[in-house]
């Protein structure tokens, strides 16, 4: 059977302000897990459009697309396209979950919710000849036997980063922005691989550097207790998403600093328990975040915080403010949004209710775009404090003000060096990736992110890190 796996490019991907390298940084698993059902007899053609240019001039027997807000229509146009070659499609993924009347339109099959049990069971039909329009996955949903991913199918000069993970599906927490409670409505939203296999698939993978993928991985505590005690003497450097909450409880994050962990992508998302409150965001709520940022740093940690403009307590003096606390912690790197309900999440439902959805354009649900009524700003404000924030934070300024916050000179070199790599060389990431010499540069980047993690903390860190444990008890 001739197969063919598309992942389309996201709409601000393609946008004048594409940054190549955020896109060229690892290599998406969801379709390349999904292939692991497959024959090894099949024929299968997997293209990631964020990084080559797709061929669709082939003729598959059948076509599996992989479906995000900003790629639906770029997506419904390749699938349109393919079934009139004849080819049997399949749409699934987040976008489809949450519209399956609006997919099916432009498709033979789809699929709702995730895919590890339900993908199985339609190519079983399909090769029977009896594919069913729909497939829900429902129940006690399980990867913990799930085959191996099939790497095989990845091009991994194409990627930084070419050791991307996953080792658990979503999270355990509800906040009503995210898609979450959607997609893995009718069964478990939150499950992890057990620990045994988890370490197998990192023994499979050449280098050093991991990026795992993971909604949230510290969300099941004793399960990454004893993961991080399997990664001890690995001797690899990895990267990760975790909540405020992970980081400040007790012995967990020493243990992930240990086996490799130096660089954290954080939800902070906002400053105000007013916002964390209406986002249903509890587990930030009463958490110290100059805390948590300290004891990433003293742990030889950097920090990626995430951040949310729009929310129904901002004003306009929300950009500065929180620029400058994340200048003033001196966080590396920080990624900025503007607030965006999404089809099937509970703000969307809570913005249809209130009338406050400006339209339905996909393509402009992209965090860069103001889609809704905000509460407290005009539509204009929002999105023009929004791009402040970018250029105000990554100005040189602030930058080594930034850097400055650490003690130490090599500290603040390897700040200046990673936050500048990341947003200020856009020419070179360009000439890389167009070279498609992309990985090339994942020397410099294991070299700084193992220099974070050398210093061994000093008695004002273990004092600090003493304060927060007591902090998050009480």
């Amino acid at each position: 059977m001739r197969v063919k796996m598309i992942l389309p490019a996201l709409t601000e991907a393609t946008s004048p302000f594409f940054r190549p390298i955020k896109y060229s940084l690892f290599p998406p698993l969801g379709l390349a897990t999904l292939a692991s059902h497959l024959y090894t007899s099949d024929e299968v053609d997997l293209q990631d459009e964020h990084v080559e240019q797709l061929n669709t001039d082939d003729t598959p027997d059948l076509v599996v697309i992989q479906v995000y807000i900003t790629s639906a229509y770029r997506a419904y146009a390749l699938a349109d396209h393919y079934r009139s070659k004849g080819a049997h499609v399949c749409l699934g993924g987040l976008h489809v979950t949450s519209l399956p009347q609006e997919a099916a339109a432009h498709a033979d099959t789809i699929f709702l919710g995730p895919g590890d049990d339900t993908f199985p069971e339609f190519l079983k039909d399909f090769r029977a000849g009896q594919p069913k329009k729909n497939y829900t996955s429902l129940g006690q949903r399980s990867i913990e036997r799930i085959p191996p991913i099939r790497r095989d199918l990845i091009k991994r000069h194409l990627y930084l980063v070419p050791n991307s993970i996953v080792v658990s599906r979503g999270c355990p927490h509800v906040c009503n922005f995210c898609y979450k409670e959607a997609f893995f409505e009718g069964g478990k939203s939150f499950y992890v691989q057990t620990v045994d296999a988890a370490l197998a698939e990192i023994e499979r993978l050449p280098g050093r550097h991991l990026y795992f993928l993971d909604d949230h991985l510290f969300g099941n505590a004793q399960f990454a207790r004893g993961w991080f005690e399997g990664m001890r003497g690995m001797g690899r450097l990895w990267q990760a998403a975790g909540t405020i909450q992970s980081v400040l409880k007790p012995g967990l994050l020493e243990k992930a600093a240990a086996c490799g962990l130096r660089s954290l992508f954080v939800g902070v998302e906002t400053l105000s328990p007013e916002n964390l409150r209406s986002s249903l965001k509890y587990q930030n709520l009463h958490k110290d975040y100059d805390a948590a940022i300290r004891r990433l740093h003293d742990n030889g940690v950097m920090v990626n915080g995430s951040f949310v403009f729009g929310m129904d307590g901002d004003n306009e003096s929300v950009f500065d403010r929180t620029v400058e606390w994340a200048v003033k912690q001196g966080i590396e790197t920080a990624t900025f949004h503007i607030m965006t309900p999404y089809p099937g999440t509970g703000l969307y439902q809570q913005m249809g209710r209130e009338n406050r959805l400006l339209h339905s354009n996909w393509d402009l649900y992209d965090t860069r775009h103001v889609v809704y009524r905000p509460a407290k700003l005009t539509a204009e404000q929002l999105e023009a404090g929004y791009w402040r924030a970018y250029r105000e934070f990554y100005a040189w300024g602030n930058i080594f003000k930034g850097a400055w916050t650490n003690a130490d000179w090599r500290e603040r070199m390897r700040h200046v060096g990673y936050a500048a790599g990341w947003k200020k060389f856009e020419p070179l990431w360009d000439m890389v990736i167009r070279a498609k010499r992309a990985t090339a540069a994942l020397p410099t980047l294991e070299t700084i992110l193992d220099g974070f993690g050398a210093h061994p903390a000093d008695e004002r860190a273990e004092k600090q890190n003493a304060q927060s444990l007591l902090q998050f008890r009480m």
